[in-house]
């Protein structure tokens, strides 16, 4: 059977740091320098994520440093004057805070992550507690699976799917692409099939090379019609 889903559990980074509202502007430095990280959630006391602060967020206090805006300047950048004035998580904090899940899959953050234009989430559990952070980097790493697991999952999906019309379509794996070779009872079946294996974690990329013709490459493009 094939593998289920990673989770955003599977990658998260633990243990996480992360600040109180009343923490100071030099503690929240302190805190990313320590951490090595750009970005800390804010949290409760109760562990329960209310905000985020960043670099971003603290960096207006040094632009601001030897000139007071005018006017006009303050109004256009009213959120970094705001910042530029804050000491504490609290003020500096973006809230509310965009979470994810530990339980949902990397595909589910990744979209979650593009569509609030962010690096990173803070990973929060059924009660919606802190338990960890995912970065883009973290929901990549999918992509450093072996060559050979990636095939043994492939092979897997077409046994359960597929058992008799790929009798004789073999599988193999280079640097992520996975190359279908062979020949299937019916053709028509190559965008199915490519789409199954295309839709395993950690697959960059799936070629369908049939004997005695040149290796087709099925994009996202072609899944949608048969060949």
């Amino acid at each position: 059977m094939p593998n289920t889903p990673h989770r955003v559990r599977d990658v998260m980074t633990q243990p996480v740091a992360a600040v109180d509202r009343a923490a100071g502007f030099k503690k929240i430095v302190e805190t990313l320098r320590q951490w090595h990280v750009t970005a800390l959630p804010v949290v409760s006391a109760e562990r329960r994520v209310i905000g985020v602060v960043s670099e971003a967020d603290l960096l207006p206090k040094e632009g601001f440093r030897e000139a007071d805006p005018e006017r006009l300047e303050r109004l256009r950048r009213v959120d970094d004057v705001r910042r530029a004035e804050a000491v504490t998580a609290g003020e500096l904090m973006t809230s509310p805070a965009v979470t994810v899940r530990s339980d949902v899959t990397l595909a589910q953050a990744a979209r979650a992550m593009a569509r609030a234009s962010v690096k990173r989430l803070p990973v929060v559990d059924e009660d919606g507690l802190l338990v960890g952070i995912v970065s883009r980097a973290d929901l990549l790493k999918v992509f450093l699976r072996p060559d050979n697991d990636l095939a043994q999952e492939a092979r897997g999906v077409l046994a359960t799917y597929f058992a008799a019309p790929t009798k004789e379509l073999h599988v193999a794996v280079t640097d992520g692409v996975v190359t279908l070779s062979g020949h299937l009872r019916d053709r028509s079946l190559v965008p199915v099939v490519a789409r199954l294996v295309r839709g395993i974690e950690g697959v960059v990329d799936v070629e369908y090379d049939v004997t005695g013709v040149a290796p087709v490459r099925v994009g996202p493009s072609a899944e949608s019609s048969p060949l």
